[in-house]
């Protein structure tokens, strides 16, 4: 089983950084590193962690921000699918370019994943299954760590809300049929860890988002 921490990166756009971490090691992997690379170093020494790796679930620029510094600090790897991988080079496709002053390129990644809803993964001692679910970008996927109970699941479904389509990239029919897919067929106690705001329930969404009939097509 492991556990979930995670840092909401100040900033225009809130974003929540996350560590899956490994109980015993205390190995961990970084998912979505926003920005604000000293206060997510600083919250790693906290934690008393080991990074070994970080993870994308999608590489729009609130997601990516602080990718390079933990890089460079931890010597680690930067894995993201390959739809999106050259976003993290062009300000205009990881959408900073829409923010004058504010574009962000990152290295290009060190691991590009193909097909990952047909692929179990292991990185370290973390096993985890991935699902595409592409709608709010065009290449975003999502971590299922289904033996400890939870999936982080990026900009794809939020408590009450789901993720935006209206940005270039973004397409809602397949948004929809994403969380009908890849989040409505998880087990209902599944904790979903958002990029954004407060964590949720399969089951609480099922019951109470405000867009399901979207999502179920009624």
């Amino acid at each position: 089983m492991y556990d979930v921490e995670y840092l909401t990166v100040a900033g225009q756009f809130m974003e929540n950084c996350y560590a899956v971490i490994h109980p015993e090691s205390r190995e961990a992997l970084i998912i979505d590193p926003g920005g604000n690379e000293t206060e997510i170093i600083d919250w790693i020494a906290e934690l008393n962690i080991q990074p070994i790796a970080i993870l994308l679930t999608h590489a729009h620029s609130d997601h990516i921000g602080a990718v390079d510094a933990l890089r460079d600090e931890y010597g680690i790897l930067l894995y993201v699918y390959y739809l999106e991988s050259d976003h993290l080079t062009n300000p205009r496709l990881n959408l900073s370019a829409l923010y004058p002053g504010e574009e962000i390129t990152v290295r290009p990644a060190d691991i590009a994943w193909v097909e990952p809803d047909l692929t179990y993964q292991q990185i370290g001692p973390f096993y985890f299954e991935m699902g595409f679910a592409p709608g709010h970008s065009p290449g975003h996927v999502i971590f299922k760590f289904l033996e400890s109970g939870f999936v982080i699941s990026g900009d794809v479904i939020f408590q009450g809300s789901i993720g935006r389509t209206d940005l270039p990239g973004g397409d809602t029919e397949r948004l929809m049929q994403s969380i009908r897919e890849e989040i409505y067929t998880l087990p209902d106690e599944t904790v979903l860890y958002p990029g954004h705001g407060s964590q949720t329930t399969v089951a609480h969404e099922k019951q109470t988002n405000p867009f399901n009939r979207m999502i179920f097509g009624n």
